[in-house]
C-alpha cells in the first residue's frame, strides 16, 4: 500500500552547533526501516516523470521498488545500470530541480526523496555488497581520457566495460577531480570517492595522475601514441575575480584556491602542513554552492563570523535550498543585496576590510533575474582579514591552445555536438565543464556516458 504521508522521512543530522567544528558528514543517511517507509511514497507512475528528470535517466520507480521490499542489492544494480557513481550522486545531485522536481508527489507535499533513496543504497551497497567485478573481454582498442572528474569517471567507466583499454590522464596527484578538490568533506566523504574510482581500477581503466595534458603531452601525442580516440573531460577549474581594487592584497582567495587546500591538501587536519589562512572573519563574494561550500569550511576552520555577501536576494540565489538551510544553520551570516567595491588592506599588505554598496533590483536582465542597482550612498565597510571570491571559473585553456583544430566559444568553452560530444577534431570528444562551464556532476557524468557511446560507434565503424 502507498504510504500517502506528504512528507519525506527525515534525515537524520548532525547538531548544527557540533558540526559547525568538525568536518565529518553532515547528513547521516537512513537506516533501513527509514529507507523501506520512504521508499513505499513513490506511486510508481505509468509515464514516470522522475526518470526524464534524471540526466542519466536512472530507472527510479523500479529501484525504489526493490528498496520498499527489502532487496537493495537488486536496487543497486538497478540504478549502477546507467549511473556509474550513486553514492556521490545520492549526496550531491540538485535532486529538487531534476527527478524530484517533476515527481507527483511533489504537487501536494514534498516529492519522494528520491536523492536520499540512492545514497542508501549506495551506502548499504559498499557495506554488504558481494557482487565482483568482472574485467570484459578487451576488444584492442585504445581510448585517452583526459580529467579524472565525474565527466572522464564516468566515460572510462562505461567504455572499459565495453571491452576498450582506458587510461584516465589527470592533471592532479589525486583522481576525482571536483569530488576531491572542491566539494567539501562535510558533504561528500573522500573515501566514498575513493571507493568509487577503485571499482573503476577492477574494470581495468588505467589512470595516470600528475599528467598536465598540454604540457606534458599534447592531444597529438596520444594519438601517435595509439590511442584512436581523446575524451576531454577536464572541467573548469580556472577562477573568476571581479577586477576591484584590492584583491592581490593576502588573505584574499578564489573559492577554488580556499576548497582545494582545504578538500585536496587536507589544510583542516593537523597532520598536513597545507598553508591557508585561519581568519576571525570572512567575507564570501557569491550566492552559488561553491560560496556555500567556502563559507560552511571558513566557519570549521574556526572563524568567528563567516559573511556571504551576494549582490541580490536570496530568491535570486543559485545555491540549492539544502545548502542555503544549512548554512544558516551554522551561523553563516548573510549579507544580501550587497556588493563589494573594493579591498581595503594594511600596511603589511593584508586584508583589513570590505567596502560594499546597499543594491536593490530592477529589471530583469537576459538571465530572468532582477538586475541589481547601487543605492547611493549606503557605502559601508564590512570587518574582515580574508576575502573569498566566489563568482565563477571557466575552463582552464592549456588544452585548446595547444590542440589544432580544436574550437572554442568566446567563454573559452570547447565546441562539442550536444548530441554526441565529439569536437572539431576528428576523434575528440569533450564533456561536462569543459564544455559547459561550470555545472553540475550529473550533468558531466551525463556528458561523459554520451560520449563513450558516441566513441564507441565512431570506432566500431571507422
Amino acid at each position: 500500500m502507498a504510504n500517502m504521508s506528504l512528507e519525506k522521512i527525515k534525515m537524520p543530522e548532525q547538531d548544527p552547533n557540533v558540526r559547525n567544528k568538525n568536518f565529518e558528514e553532515v547528513a547521516l543517511g537512513y537506516d533501513e526501516l527509514m529507507a523501506m517507509e520512504e521508499a513505499t511514497r513513490c506511486l510508481n507512475c505509468k509515464n514516470k516523470p522522475c526518470v526524464s528528470g534524471c540526466p542519466v535517466n536512472v530507472r527510479i520507480p523500479e529501484f525504489i521498488e526493490k528498496v520498499a521490499a527489502g532487496e537493495f542489492a537488486e536496487a543497486y544494480r538497478i540504478i549502477t545500470s546507467t549511473n556509474a557513481l550513486p553514492a556521490v550522486c545520492g549526496r550531491v545531485c540538485p535532486q529538487e530541480s531534476q527527478c524530484e522536481g517533476k515527481c507527483v508527489r511533489g504537487i501536494k507535499g514534498e516529492p519522494v526523496a528520491i536523492g536520499r533513496l540512492e545514497r542508501f543504497v549506495a551506502d548499504w551497497y559498499m557495506k554488504n555488497g558481494t557482487d565482483k567485478i568482472e574485467k570484459p573481454e578487451s576488444n584492442g582498442k585504445k581510448v585517452a581520457v583526459i580529467g579524472a572528474g565525474p565527466a572522464g569517471l564516468s566515460c572510462a567507466g562505461d567504455l572499459a566495460r565495453k571491452g576498450y583499454k582506458v587510461t584516465i590522464f589527470e592533471a592532479f596527484h589525486k583522481a576525482g577531480g571536483v569530488l576531491v578538490y572542491g566539494i567539501p568533506e562535510f558533504r561528500l566523504p573522500k573515501r566514498i570517492v575513493q571507493k568509487e574510482i577503485d571499482k573503476l581500477a577492477e574494470l581495468g581503466v588505467d589512470i595516470e595522475t600528475n599528467m598536465v595534458i598540454g604540457k606534458i603531452l599534447s592531444v597529438d601525442e596520444l594519438f601517435e601514441m595509439g590511442y584512436e580516440a581523446v575524451f576531454i573531460g577536464s572541467g573548469a577549474g580556472l577562477p573568476s575575480f571581479l577586477g576591484i581594487e584590492g584583491e592581490a592584497y593576502i588573505g584574499v582567495y578564489s573559492a577554488n584556491e580556499f576548497l582545494t587546500r582545504i578538500n585536496l591538501m587536507k589544510a583542516y587536519n593537523e597532520n598536513y602542513d597545507t598553508p591557508i589562512r585561519h581568519a576571525k572573519a570572512v567575507a564570501v563574494v557569491g550566492g552559488g554552492n561553491v560560496a556555500m561550500d567556502a563559507a560552511r569550511s571558513a566557519k570549521r576552520l574556526g572563524a568567528e563570523h563567516v559573511y556571504i555577501v551576494y549582490r541580490r536576494s536570496e530568491e535570486e540565489m543559485p545555491a540549492r535550498a539544502e545548502e542555503i538551510h544549512h548554512a544558516k544553520e551554522e551561523g553563516i551570516e548573510f549579507m544580501l543585496l550587497t556588493n563589494p567595491t573594493k579591498v581595503l588592506g594594511n600596511e603589511n599588505g593584508e586584508v583589513c576590510g570590505l567596502e560594499c554598496v546597499k543594491m536593490e533590483l530592477g529589471e530583469p536582465d537576459e538571465s530572468g533575474r532582477r538586475r541589481p542597482k547601487a543605492v547611493e550612498g549606503s557605502e559601508f565597510v564590512l570587518e574582515v582579514d580574508s576575502v573569498i571570491m566566489s563568482v565563477g571559473t571557466s575552463p582552464n585553456p592549456l588544452i585548446r591552445t595547444t590542440t589544432q583544430g580544436l574550437e572554442a566559444n568566446r567563454r573559452g568553452c570547447l565546441v562539442a555536438n550536444e548530441e554526441t560530444m565529439q569536437t572539431t577534431r576528428e576523434g575528440v570528444y569533450a564533456g561536462g565543464d569543459a564544455v559547459t562551464g561550470a555545472a553540475t556532476v550529473i550533468l558531466a557524468m551525463g556528458a561523459g556516458k554520451t560520449a563513450a557511446a558516441s566513441i564507441d560507434e565512431y570506432l566500431k565503424t571507422k
